[in-house]
């Protein structure tokens, strides 16, 4: 792996760290936004606007939309025991995303390197609970 792809991978890690420690109930869904751009900003890169984490229950895609960047519009309130993904997706510089002829790969129109980092989190009254963390 380059020197340049490790430095895109943590950055995204980092950015939903910073994601995933606003998450609190009463706290906006814009919160995760806004701390995700700004984590992956202050490193240099970008966050693909078009793909962002959403809400867990009864099916894997529910509301509410997790943007990954700060959108004034999301005005989604946390509530303890949401369970939502938080996915930072990032790349090395703006991108637009294309999907490939098998419905499924998703890559950067301008072939930037792009990552993506995704847990699957419980909002509670303390630190979040990660329900896909590796042991």
């Amino acid at each position: 792996m380059s020197r340049r792809a490790a430095r895109l991978r943590d950055a995204a890690r980092r950015a939903f760290e910073r994601g995933a420690a606003s998450a609190r109930p009463g706290a906006l869904v814009s919160a995760i936004g806004r701390e995700v751009e700004q984590s992956v900003r202050s490193e240099g890169f970008s966050v693909i606007r078009a793909l962002s984490g959403h809400g867990v229950g009864r099916t894997i895609h529910e509301a509410p939309t997790v943007p990954n960047y700060f959108d004034h519009r999301q005005k989604d309130v946390l509530t303890e025991g949401l369970v939502i993904t938080i996915e930072p997706l990032i790349s090395e510089r703006p991108c637009r995303v294309v999907e490939d002829a098998d419905g499924w790969t998703l890559r950067a129109a301008n072939c930037a390197l792009a990552a993506h980092f995704e847990e699957t989190i419980v909002v509670t009254n303390g630190a979040p609970l990660v329900l896909t963390k590796a042991a």
